[in-house]
């Protein structure tokens, strides 16, 4: 795990990937300092955080679309599974590379509250406990564009797929607004998300019966619960907001300490990270 760990680090590096990423990161917190911190002369560095993490929408998919599509493309994975290490292993490795790619410019960002501190009064406390929750969010959001990679040998494709995917976790508060919250609007919206699954999985595995099958089963299976049970679909709203990584970082910007919301934070990253190691066992064994 080790030499992935260090090849993967030093391919970052030696491209302009890990530099595009810190430099995005650095601009926006840099921004948001700027407009709260400076000329608006507010003491919570937390909202300069809750103001950047809109920048996750592309610094994410930038740094996580070639960690396994590249891979597939060059067939350089089939060297990776001749390799005396486990899938698992060779996973981790590449993650804990991203995770030191992305921790190097928030070390930088850790010496702003530090900074104001010495010019007005900065609660420091809330100020580092937003920026460990920060951290965490980024870290979820992580292994969520790394799995996407894995199912993909289309570095582009990766990328876009993962811009979508964020950007639909940060307004699914807003969207939630829009939803039905009773059960017919529930099952409306989720045959409209079967239907989109579907053509992600076309796209992704370019088999029509895959994706025909797969969404004509989860259509079914809804239909079913539904009339089994209508009052299970009641509440899409509550679940489309909980379900926000965004959401649960309010929490600390808030002032509180949300230890939920770091298990959820947890939780993501080890589910997508399991299911990165699932992908690569299955193009293993085809």
């Amino acid at each position: 795990m080790g030499a992935i760990f260090r090849h993967e680090l030093r391919n970052y590096f030696h491209s302009l990937t890990a530099y595009v990423f810190g430099a995005f990161l650095l601009a926006v917190v840099g921004l948001g300092s700027v407009l709260y911190n400076l000329q608006a002369a507010v003491s919570n560095f937390e909202f300069v955080l809750s103001f950047a993490s809109i920048i996750f929408v592309v610094i994410v998919p930038i740094l996580t679309m070639r960690t396994l599509a590249e891979e597939r493309r060059q067939r350089t994975d089939q060297l990776l599974y001749s390799l005396p290490i486990t899938t698992t292993q060779v996973v981790l490795g590449k993650y804990f590379a991203l995770l030191v790619v992305y921790l190097i410019p928030l070390a930088v960002v850790s010496l702003y509250p530090l900074l104001f501190s010495q010019f007005g009064e900065v609660y420091l406390p809330t100020s580092y406990g937003s920026l460990f929750a920060f951290f965490m969010m980024g870290a979820a959001l992580l292994a969520v564009g790394m799995f996407l990679s894995s199912l993909t040998d289309n570095q582009g494709f990766a990328a876009g797929i993962g811009i979508a995917a964020i950007l639909l976790n940060y307004y699914s508060v807003s969207l939630a607004e829009y939803t039905s919250s009773t059960a017919m609007g529930s099952l409306i919206a989720l045959y409209v998300i079967a239907l989109l699954l579907g053509v992600v999985i076309h796209n992704l595995t370019r088999n029509e019966n895959l994706a025909y099958g797969v969404t004509l089963v989860l259509i079914a299976a809804l239909s079913v619960a539904y009339f089994v049970n209508s009052s299970a679909f009641e509440g899409l709203p509550d679940i489309m907001t909980k379900l926000s990584l965004f959401r649960q970082f309010n929490s600390f910007v808030n002032g509180a300490f949300d230890l939920t919301a770091i298990v959820y934070y947890v939780s993501v990253m080890g589910f997508f990270l399991f299911l990165s190691v699932q992908s690569m066992e299955k193009r293993r064994y085809n």
